[in-house]
């Protein structure tokens, strides 16, 4: 009998350790990765700002162009590719993440994401980005606390592109693909215009359910001018 006591509590034991050690790695070891992760999207990002490059994919140009004529639309997005930093000053000054073209799982370890099909930033439409609520970083942790009238600036590198958030955090289920649309059915929003997105996980430790919140593109400025004011303390 003693010795069946013994085997159980031993067991207990290695379950419980093996579960501390879970709850260890999930917590503290991939939010290590990812924010080594996530600086080395921003030092990618600086080194293709730094020739010239916004981290699109080049479009091939018409037959019969020449170098007289007038640029053409940049094509879309690299797919896993940064392309921009994002700043929320109401989840701290010093919070900063890169976006990359994508949302699936090995995208969004490395920072946040864009839904492809989506809206380029800064462009008409819905530029829509999703990012993790916990683990990899934790970079939406705080996304509750967005609240109307917030600064989202982003910038490619070249120019600054600041957004107020009109409406949020919503919660919704993850079915509700509408909340990415153009023009958003339950945002407020009655026409078309350069609208911002921003989505994550609800609970903090599940996946049920979706926070979003909504955003117009309310300034910019070329990143030769400095910080935008959202940004100066």
């Amino acid at each position: 009998m003693r010795v069946v006591v013994r085997t159980i509590s031993e067991l207990c034991i290695t379950v419980g350790t093996l579960i501390v050690l879970f709850v260890v790695y999930v917590l503290f070891w991939t939010g290590v990765k990812a924010d080594s992760a996530m600086d080395h999207q921003i030092d990618v990002l600086q080194k293709q700002w730094s020739k010239g490059s916004v981290g699109h994919e080049s479009k091939a140009p018409a037959e019969g162009t020449g170098a007289t004529e007038s640029p053409k639309a940049p094509g879309s997005y690299k797919y896993g590719g940064p392309f921009a930093v994002m700043y929320i000053p109401r989840l701290g000054f010093t919070w900063n993440k890169p976006v990359l073209e994508g949302t699936a799982t090995d995208v969004l370890k490395k920072g946040l994401g864009h839904y492809r099909g989506t809206a380029q930033l800064g462009q008409a439409g819905n530029f829509s980005v999703a990012g993790h609520r916990r683990t990899y970083g934790d970079p939406f942790k705080d996304f509750p606390k967005l609240r109307r009238g917030d600064a989202v600036v982003l910038t490619d590198g070249t120019t600054w592109f600041t957004y107020r958030i009109d409406k949020g955090p919503y919660k919704t289920v993850p079915s509700d693909i509408e909340v990415i649309d153009p023009v958003p059915r339950k945002s407020g929003y009655t026409r078309p215009g350069r609208y911002l997105t921003l989505t994550t996980c609800d609970p903090e430790w599940g996946h049920s359910h979706r926070l979003i919140v909504w955003a117009h593109l309310d300034s910019t400025q070329p990143v030769e001018a400095g910080k935008p004011g959202a940004l100066r303390r």
